[in-house]
């Protein structure tokens, strides 16, 4: 039934991912479904229909660009079946687009440790997607329940499949680990936000290995590290964790 859209953004909702409405708002002649049909449009699945055939890919095609781009405005557009997309109906229709989920922050957290679970528990709290990084086994037993939490061979994966725009915080258990982690990140450059935990003796160690592979000063002046608040202090994980926390409510909302 065409009332279920309702189910689907609150599921969209709580699974805090952004999407489009389609609404039919007026129609003429012949046409695949009638005005007031719904459709939701996310990144990577589609729920309902508005009819299906060229009408259908268009307007997913249109909704995807306003995702990529952020537009938070609804607009209308007005499509003749017939002339414009050859659908064998030929009326005319007018379709609403609505971005009733606007895009959140795109979070990384590579580190399922002390402090891993101190920022993960406290992020999660807040509105933005959250994709908590670590291979080694039972490391998120206490994971939220909207967090995403992936355990691949290399963790190198999750660096290539983050959107663009994304808030990458490495914080693992292996110096090599967080060297290769912060080189694949600064090389990838479309980042939002870069940090790193670490004391000043271990940025400077890191600016010297990866200024040899290539990474120019004005990548390195890009990296957060030692992350998080400088004002806010302390050595305790919850208290990391908010310094972390702080900086990067501060990166997107200037963003915003």
């Amino acid at each position: 039934m065409n009332e279920d859209w309702i189910s689907v953004l609150m599921q969209l909702r709580e699974r805090r991912e952004p999407c489009v409405l389609l609404t039919l708002l007026a129609d003429k002649g012949s046409v695949p479904r009638n005005c007031g049909t719904k459709m939701v449009v996310g990144r990577e699945q589609t729920y309902l229909t508005i009819g299906g055939g060229h009408l259908e890919y268009q307007c997913i095609a249109m909704a995807r660009e306003m995702l990529a781009v952020q537009t938070t405005s609804p607009h209308t557009e007005h499509f003749n079946l017939g002339a414009r997309l050859g659908q064998c109906c030929g009326g005319m229709t007018t379709v609403l687009f609505e971005p009733l989920i606007q895009p959140q922050p795109q979070i990384v957290v590579f580190g399922a440790g002390h402090v891993g679970q101190a920022l993960v528990a406290l992020l999660s709290t807040l509105p933005c997607h959250i994709t908590w990084v670590d291979e080694r086994p039972d490391m998120f037993a206490g994971a939220p329940p909207a967090v995403k939490t992936w355990q691949p061979e290399d963790p190198l994966d999750a660096v290539k499949s983050a959107p663009a725009q994304s808030y990458f915080i490495v914080m693992t258990h292996h110096h090599p680990r967080d060297l290769e982690l912060t080189e694949a990140i600064l090389k990838r450059g479309d980042y939002r936000y870069l940090g790193l935990i670490g004391s000043q003796t271990k940025r400077q160690r890191f600016e010297y290995r990866l200024a040899g592979k290539g990474i120019s000063a004005e990548q390195l002046n890009t990296l957060r590290c030692p992350v998080g608040l400088p004002d806010v202090k302390g050595k305790l994980p919850a208290e990391i964790a908010v310094a972390i926390a702080a900086e990067i409510i501060a990166v997107y909302q200037a963003a915003s």
